[in-house]
């Protein structure tokens, strides 16, 4: 739509435009909200959550109160510390927002604790992903407390659903703690209790609802921010979309939108927030900031398209790519096959790469990284890999027994009979390693070498190669069980197995360039008023690095935060 048309436009105005309702998007407008504002909240899909809805929901915020009540001592000068040891090409304004971040964080989710539903635990133990001065072990990262989605009524409906490989029996959520009592539902009384109280649970909300109404992870977190939205008597728009920004005398003062009884003009009198979700569904803001060869798998929420970075670019907004190309967040997916036919991305992020008796090669048949560290680093790893060998895609390789002990993907633990896994080609299988190789299409002689020195290590429990094991983080995410080293255990070489992985994004990381308030800036990065982006439409906060479990949602909230406070003081 073309602004000469505007005049003909049905119209309304409110204090504040919010666009799009994922995390950051609902963060905002409950923040509005409690601020006193008359706030319009428009979602593009059906549904509110976007991508945070199919995440982990972990939040980064070093110092928060949560762990500093558990009894957790961390303290923002050596996150500070952290940040500036791990983020590269530091600039006046980046330096701002990230002093911005770590000073504001814990008021932020107090705030937003403090005057909704929405609360928050200590994660204990969850080491940061980077051994450098000012890590920390535990202290810094916070989830969402398990939501009961039945209060929401028919407005449950309206939540995102988790991906269906994060759900059992159809829909059913679990969480991590819940795994090892479910694998184990036989071998105790408490844990056969535990399993059987779960699934009951989950067979009386199917008389009623869709899927299971216990919500953990990223799925508990927007339902508690849309339950607060609700009770605070902001009702989302559905199905529309922005069309375009207005700016008036050097100042955004409102946008067009269509829904679904068409377009209309929205002003906005203390301006705009855009957390459309970020670029990942667009084919030329992928192959414009993401690196080469581009990655085809995204595990970002479908309609995220790059509406708002669009229209802030549109306006001559800065759109921020990386120093280094990588444009996003990265996790390594295995691509499954659902039983209606359509495909499906695994995102491998902690409960199989780190335990031990796994390995992954590159198309050479060689280790390219130490499979045990972040799945951020293990993608970039990829890309290093391919540079050298041409690998991309890679595999993890393992075998019969380590399916049986931790699972692989999609193939849960226990299982002991592969054939239809095998038959689908989700995973592998072969009797000894040239068999694999020919299988694969890797080069066999370097497979069979891989295989030999990593097994001739792992005995020793020295990974001389990767050092694999040698962080908190590998340890955390290892079997204490084994010894020495919980990272490392021999690969049978009779009974192999591999799955395909491939780069996948949880986020872009990439975006619009903002100033510490969250305020979009120009080429010659100055604030344009009234503008403002948070979420993934943000350029991300952290650059290309990734420090820690909630990189994204933490961010995604405190520079909602930020955001709206701004808003109220340029408007003023």
């Amino acid at each position: 739509m073309q602004t000469p048309q505007r005049h003909a436009l049905r119209t309304n105005s409110v204090d504040l435009l919010v666009i799009g309702a994922g995390a950051a998007g609902m963060a905002a407008a409950i923040f509005a909200k409690l601020r006193g504002l008359d706030v319009l909240l428009v979602e593009k899909s059906d549904k509110v959550g976007g991508t945070a809805s199919t995440s982990a929901g972990t939040l980064w915020i070093p110092g928060n109160s949560q762990g500093a009540k558990a009894g957790d001592k961390d303290n923002v000068c050596e996150a500070a510390a952290y940040l500036d040891s791990l983020i590269a090409g530091h600039t006046p304004r980046t330096r701002r927002q990230r002093a911005a971040y770590l000073s504001t964080g814990v008021e932020a989710i107090d705030f937003l604790e403090a005057n909704t539903e929405v609360k928050f635990l200590p994660c204990g133990v969850h080491p940061d992903y980077h051994r450098k001065a000012g890590a920390a072990l535990r202290g810094r990262a916070i989830v969402p407390a398990p939501f009961d989605g039945r209060v929401l009524g028919s407005d449950f409906e309206r939540v995102r659903p988790p991906i269906p490989e994060f759900m059992i029996f159809g829909g059913m959520m679990v969480g991590k703690m819940d795994i090892p009592r479910l694998v184990g539902r036989f071998k105790s009384p408490a844990n056969f209790i535990y399993s059987t109280g779960l699934f009951l649970r989950y067979l009386k909300d199917r008389l009623r609802y869709s899927r299971g109404t216990r919500l953990m992870m990223g799925n508990a977190l927007v339902g508690r921010m849309y339950h607060s939205l609700l009770k605070l008597g902001v009702k989302p728009e559905f199905n529309t979309r922005l069309d375009e920004l207005v700016m008036q005398n050097g100042r955004v003062t409102g946008a067009t939108i269509v829904g679904p009884s068409g377009p209309r003009l929205v002003t906005a009198r203390k301006g705009v927030v855009l957390a459309t979700g970020g670029f990942a569904h667009n084919d030329a803001y992928r192959q414009r900031l993401m690196p080469d060869p581009t990655p085809k798998y995204s595990l970002a929420c479908e309609a995220n398209h790059g509406d708002g970075i669009a229209a802030a670019e549109a306006l001559g907004a800065r759109v921020n790519g990386s120093e280094n190309g990588s444009g996003g967040f990265w996790a390594p997916v295995s691509v499954t096959r659902r039983k209606d036919g359509t495909r499906g991305l695994f995102p491998h992020l902690s409960l199989d790469r780190a335990k031990p008796g796994l390995i992954a090669v590159n198309r050479a048949g060689r280790r390219f990284c130490n499979e045990a560290d972040s799945y951020h680093d293990f993608v970039e790893a990829m890309y290093r890999s391919n540079d050298r060998d041409g690998a991309i895609p890679s595999w993890l390789i393992c075998d019969g027994e380590f399916i049986r002990k931790y699972g692989l993907g999609l193939v849960y633990p226990g299982t002991s009979d592969l054939g239809s896994h095998v038959a689908s080609g989700y995973v592998a299988h072969a009797d000894n390693a040239e068999h694999l190789a020919a299988r694969l299409g890797v080069d066999p002689v370097g497979l069979k070498a891989t295989l030999d020195r990593y097994n001739e290590q792992a005995t020793r429990g020295v990974d001389e190669d990767f050092n694999r094991g040698h962080s908190e983080l590998n340890r955390f995410n290892g079997d204490p069980a084994v010894k020495p080293n919980p990272c490392l255990a021999p690969i049978d070489l009779g009974n192999l197995y591999a799955m395909e992985v491939w780069p996948a994004e949880i986020a872009c990381s990439a975006g619009i360039s903002t100033d510490e308030d969250g305020r979009v800036v120009d080429e010659q990065e100055q604030p344009m008023p009234g503008l403002f982006a948070c979420g993934n439409d943000m350029a991300s906060v952290m650059a290309d690095s990734y420090p820690g479990p909630g990189t994204t949602l933490g961010p995604a909230v405190v520079f909602a935060y930020r955001a709206v406070n701004a808003a109220l003081r340029e408007a003023d």
